[in-house]
């Protein structure tokens, strides 16, 4: 037996693994802070472009550099013609998470390897990737579905230009500041299985592209990132029940899930929900839309049950929020978690430039958990192997 501390099957929860200065979480108080900065001031004063400035660069820019930063991002939406030429060969019906996860790679291809340890050069490769990543997820909505990919549109901010190239139409401006809220909320959220990925990945010393590319994988999964889709589609299914309330209780009386409820961190209430709650309500007002009220009237009943069975900390998490939300912007269920990694990129980046030049007691610290064995064991010398013909 090695000396490391043994903590097994717990999925590393409450277990500190790294230093990090890029956000804070108090689950207990319902507080989430990137570099300092509370979410609630962020999503009530700045824009994603400035959230992933503080991310990437770990202050607040002046508004020459804001403005400088805008126009570096917006110059580099463009991808490369090999990219979108090999999308348009891949199965119309692949996981658009799936797509996303294979462009990385792809955009890995045309960038000189030797200098991925360069801090600039992973500043310019994150500022990159965040422009582009949008482009990615519009463009192959709009192949899959036979129509032409559009050239993004230097005028429009980062969330109103996505629209514009996902819909092919100018996006009303409310709209878009919401889905620009939107992506504040999710920027980052310190160590989650995902950046979690993305930081394991470059502790080796790999590249960007593969840390991200990890990234998108762990997201993926519907206990990440897919969990939005997963909570659209059963608000989907009961588009036409006429008694929610009674489907809430049948479902926690068999002890199956509410997808949505529940966070493995917040026990007073995920401070982005609330925000995504009221963009919802006023979505569906303006549209007639009624994934909204759907929601509350699941969140109000189940929220209920809990109270009586003292689960008190058993609440709405911010995939329950935003998934319709999502759907009341007009965005197909299966682009809800791409919609999440335009954002997190941002935290990824942030997160990996962090890890990369991290000095841990004068080297480089390289992720190696160590494992308890349980399987078969018969000695020092091991078991003793049988020819083939001897086997029973």
């Amino acid at each position: 037996m090695s000396e490391a501390i043994r903590v097994k099957n717990t999925g590393l929860r409450g277990v500190t693994v790294a230093d990090s200065a890029i956000s804070f979480i108090d689950g207990e108080k319902g507080v989430l802070i990137y570099r300092g900065y509370r979410i609630e001031d962020l999503a009530d004063r700045s824009s994603f472009m400035e959230t992933v400035y503080l991310l990437l660069f770990g202050t607040l820019p002046a508004a020459e550099h804001l403005e400088a930063f805008t126009r570096q991002v917006r110059n580099m939406r463009r991808v490369p013609g090999y990219v979108l030429d090999s999308m348009r060969h891949w199965p119309k019906n692949a996981r658009p998470m799936d797509v996303l996860q294979a462009c990385v790679p792809l955009l890995a291809m045309a960038e000189e390897q030797g200098d991925a340890l360069d801090r600039q050069v992973c500043l310019d490769r994150s500022i990159g990737l965040v422009a582009q990543m949008p482009t990615l997820v519009a463009a192959w909505h709009r192949i899959r579905n036979g129509q032409p990919v559009l050239e993004p549109d230097p005028d429009l901010d980062h969330a109103g230009n996505f629209l514009w190239m996902l819909q092919g139409k100018r996006p009303d401006p409310a709209t878009a500041k919401d889905l620009d809220v939107c992506l504040i909320l999710h920027a980052d959220h310190t160590f989650n299985a995902s950046t979690f990925a993305a930081r394991e990945v470059v502790s080796t010393r790999a590249s960007l592209y593969a840390g991200v590319a990890a990234g998108l994988g762990a997201l993926s999964g519907s206990l990440h990132g897919g969990a939005n889709a997963k909570v659209m589609e059963m608000l989907l299914k009961l588009e036409n029940e006429p008694d929610i309330e009674g489907w809430v209780s049948a479902q926690l009386a068999r002890g199956e899930r509410i997808m949505g409820m529940g966070h493995a961190i917040y026990k007073t209430g995920d401070p982005r929900a609330v925000y995504l709650k009221r963009m919802g309500q006023r979505l569906g007002e303006q549209t007639g839309g009624t994934w909204a009220a759907i929601s509350q009237k699941i969140e109000e009943t189940a929220l209920a049950i809990f109270a009586r069975q003292g689960k008190t900390t058993i609440l709405p998490n911010v995939d329950f929020n935003s998934a319709p939300v999502y759907y009341l912007m007009g965005i197909p269920t299966d682009l809800m978690t791409p919609i999440f990694a335009i954002s997190r990129v941002a935290g990824w980046c942030a997160h990996i430039i962090e890890e990369q030049f991290a000095d841990v007691q004068g080297k480089p610290a390289l992720y190696r958990p160590q494992a308890q064995y349980v399987g078969e064991y018969c000695g020092l010398m091991g078991c003793e192997y049988s020819p083939v013909d001897r086997r029973k």
